[in-house]
């Protein structure tokens, strides 16, 4: 157990730090799951900047590894051009 005030708080920071990065990475794989089940084009044309958007800011704050996200982006963005009819 901690001794020092400082530590003491540096627990408590961690805590809701742990919290919010399971939030935010959860909400994330959701919205990857669901994007990934989009069978409509357009539907998925639209979700998929709100999804990106998502996976840079676990980048930003380093929750993910930058690989990671640029591999997940890259594989979501394969997904809905394939979706897309080919003219």
């Amino acid at each position: 157990m901690a001794h020092h005030k400082s530590a003491k708080k540096r627990i408590r920071q961690d805590a809701v730090k742990r919290l919010r990065n399971r939030y935010y990475k959860k909400s994330a794989r959701t919205a990857i799951t669901k994007l990934r089940e989009m069978e409509d084009a357009t539907e998925a044309q639209t979700f998929l900047p709100k999804v990106i958007s998502m996976i840079d800011s676990l980048a930003k704050r380093n929750t993910w590894h930058v690989n990671k996200a640029s591999n997940l982006k890259s594989s979501l963005t394969k997904h809905v051009n394939d979706l897309t009819p080919q003219q």
